[in-house]
């Protein structure tokens, strides 16, 4: 049963380490923080202000939105100025399209609410509860439209194909000069021997190139007469 328990901890463990897995994990957090922007302002709108459904949807709405933009960002890591056309317009696109939902399930709630007769608290706590069951349901779509194609990455071909095919990404130049080191040092050693070898003087060449000074073919003889 341990060992069990410890499988299923390890596989889900590993699920959340991937970058699906971060991302949904930040995602997790950032829905927990509009969410509770949201019901409190619903809160709010409902108890303080005793507004209808129409607007007390639209303001708490809103309000989850607003931290849910600044905080996704964060998540999928996006820095600096968004892109209007591809990431704030299609978010608030998205955020309408959550609003029409939690609207109709807060309609719902204040429905549910005058036919079971509460009021007070008790009217406050069901339109909530009703208002987070829908939170639940839009929080997987929205996170799946987020991570797939809102804050989708870039492709390598897209990147080649915005920045050229001449870009060569930082550091790639210096490491091929290094890889290539080797190569060229081969052939420029072996090319040095060759021609040392072939020169009638090979064995005093050698030694000129390694420092020492070159014999005379006067001081050979001289030192041949000397032994001799």
């Amino acid at each position: 049963m341990a060992l069990a328990q410890n499988r299923l901890v390890g596989a889900l463990w590993g699920k959340l380490r991937t970058k699906v897995g971060v991302r949904f994990t930040r995602f997790a957090g950032v829905a927990i923080a509009a969410l509770a922007t949201s019901e409190i302002a619903l809160s709010i709108c409902n108890g303080v202000f005793h507004m209808t459904a129409g607007p007390a949807a639209l303001i708490s709405t809103f309000s989850g939105a607003a931290v849910s933009y600044v905080l996704s960002r964060w998540a999928w890591e996006r820095k600096g100025k968004p892109d209007v056309l591809r990431e704030t317009v299609p978010f608030w696109v998205i955020s309408a399209m959550v609003w029409a939902i939690l609207y109709l399930a807060t309609k719902l709630g204040y429905h549910m609410a005058s036919w079971l007769g509460l009021h007070g608290f008790k009217h406050v706590l069901l339109v909530d509860l009703v208002y987070l069951a829908a939170n639940l349901v839009t929080f997987v779509l929205r996170f799946v439209i987020f991570h797939y194609v809102l804050f989708a990455e870039r492709t390598t071909a897209a990147r080649a194909a915005a920045t050229g095919p001449d870009t060569i990404p930082p550091g790639s130049r210096e490491a091929a000069r290094a890889a290539e080191a080797p190569h060229s040092a081969a052939p420029a050693a072996t090319a040095e021997a060759t021609v040392v070898s072939q020169s009638p003087n090979g064995a005093s060449a050698r030694q000129a190139s390694n420092g020492e000074p070159r014999k005379t073919a006067a001081a050979d003889r001289a030192a041949d007469d000397e032994f001799a």
